[in-house]
């Protein structure tokens, strides 16, 4: 994924958090689940940080967004506690996967310090730089 993008996914994010009046740190890493970018707005709880990092990295390591995976990796599901593999996952949304054109996974957007719904709706909201 380009810097350049992430830029842009991360400016996307920033503006639709402000819309919402919300606050939250957004990251974005890329398709071997390495950082290419992250915010952290002002007021935003410092345990919102790591979230939204392994948020993120759990999207692009199992290529499906978080919310997805904790469907699989729930108490009584077939992979209960796989979210403690990778250094650690997480099994809530806020993550999503990142696909160019042509449908080949490039990265993955974390958010959190929200809600579940807002961080999904922010992530969302970034995301569509790359269909722009």
């Amino acid at each position: 994924m380009k810097s350049s993008t992430a830029t842009a996914m991360i400016t996307a994010a920033l503006a639709e958090a402000d819309r919402m009046n919300v606050s939250v740190c957004i990251s974005i890493v890329d398709a071997a689940a390495w950082p290419v970018a992250f915010m952290r707005m002002e007021g935003t709880i410092l345990g919102a940080i790591d979230i939204a990092n392994k948020k993120a990295r759990t999207a692009v390591l199992f290529q499906m967004d978080s919310a997805d995976f904790a469907e699989i990796a729930h108490p009584n599901a077939h992979a209960y506690t796989l979210e403690n593999t990778n250094g650690g996952l997480i099994s809530f949304g806020g993550g999503l996967v990142l696909k160019d054109a042509e449908g080949r996974v490039v990265g993955a957007i974390g958010v959190s310090g929200a809600s579940t719904a807002d961080d999904i709706a922010i992530a969302t909201v970034a995301s569509r730089v790359l269909t722009a």
